[in-house]
């Protein structure tokens, strides 16, 4: 009979709702053994619209349950001293990105899960989403020669480039390698809260990645396109990938999938990565985005950052 995996949740706004509760709840063998947050309206919430073994009032409270796993989802600026704690307990750890506001802490999360000999991994979903998968399937033997990842919206928020380009500056780390030059630009009132941030960044396989992320956009838009090796892969995120070379043209489209009930939180990889953690949380084997991986995604974000101008992290 297979072990039952129980799981925490700190953290219950908009993200976990999507996202984490419904792909836990939705699991064989996983059990959501507590949820907490500051909030006690929120722990009512989810109490009431998910099958939860109790809601915490405190941290405290929420360290004194048995769990094998937890989640933490809350703003990145809490996240660092609840990670630790949780690692030193000896507990499993999935942490929404970006890890923390400052490379420091971001280096002793990860160090705190190795010296445990913990998971820590960093929610990084876009690499899971279908239609990234198969560019990065297209492009798994030899990276392409340039990549131009947008993420444009209309709102800017606290450090709206470190908390939502960061997902672009990832990918673009999946599919290229390691940065090795980085030129970058931006626009702001107050550079808190960036307008604008463009960037050009040479990798060590030799392609060009070029950053375009914009809060002063008419709508919501997140797209790669690709073009290499005598192929192209066009993404317009999370609803079609088109694949090309020299001969054929094949678009994949996300909405027909689970016959026609493809859901935002299966398109977009959220799904994907909660199932991913939970079975590295079983095999012990190291997730695709574990900390020591997604710290060199934090490095290069730092690198964006000061060359445009912006606070980095310090």
């Amino acid at each position: 009979m297979c072990k039952v995996i129980k799981a925490g949740v700190i953290g219950l706004g908009h993200i976990a709702h999507i996202a984490e509760l419904p792909a836990l709840s939705e699991m064989e063998h996983v059990e959501i053994a507590a949820v907490y947050s500051r909030s006690d309206s929120s722990v009512e919430v989810a109490m009431c619209k998910y099958k939860i073994g109790k809601g915490c009032r405190s941290f405290e409270e929420f360290m004194n349950t048995e769990m094998d796993c937890a989640f933490v989802l809350t703003p990145k600026t809490a996240h660092y001293e609840y990670v630790i704690s949780l690692l030193d307990k000896g507990i499993d750890v999935f942490c929404e990105k970006p890890l923390a506001l400052t490379l420091r802490e971001s280096r002793e999360m990860a160090e705190a899960a190795k010296r445990n000999n913990r998971i820590l991994m960093v929610g990084f979903n876009r690499r899971y989403a279908p239609v990234y998968a198969k560019v990065k399937e297209l492009y798994m033997d030899k990276a392409p020669d340039v990549v131009i990842a947008q993420k444009n919206r209309n709102g800017t928020e606290y450090r709206a480039t470190l908390e939502n380009a960061i997902h672009m500056v990832d990918l673009m780390r999946y599919l290229c390698g390691e940065a090795l030059l980085v030129e970058a630009h931006s626009m702001f009132t107050d550079p808190e809260y960036e307008d604008l941030v463009t960037a050009q960044i040479k990798f060590d396989s030799g392609s060009t990645g070029i950053l375009v992320a914009s809060r002063k956009a008419g709508q919501w838009v997140e797209k790669i396109d690709c073009y290499g090796g005598y192929h192209s892969a066009f993404v317009n995120a999370p609803d079609s990938v088109t694949l090309a070379d020299e001969k054929t043209e094949t678009k994949t489209v996300m909405t027909p999938l689970a016959l026609g009930w493809a859901r935002v939180e299966d398109k977009m990889g959220f799904t994907q990565e909660v199932r991913h953690f939970i079975d590295c949380v079983i095999t012990r084997k190291q997730p695709v985005t574990n900390a020591e991986d997604a710290y060199k995604t934090h490095e290069l974000m730092h690198e964006i950052l000061i060359k445009a101008g912006l606070p980095g992290l310090e």
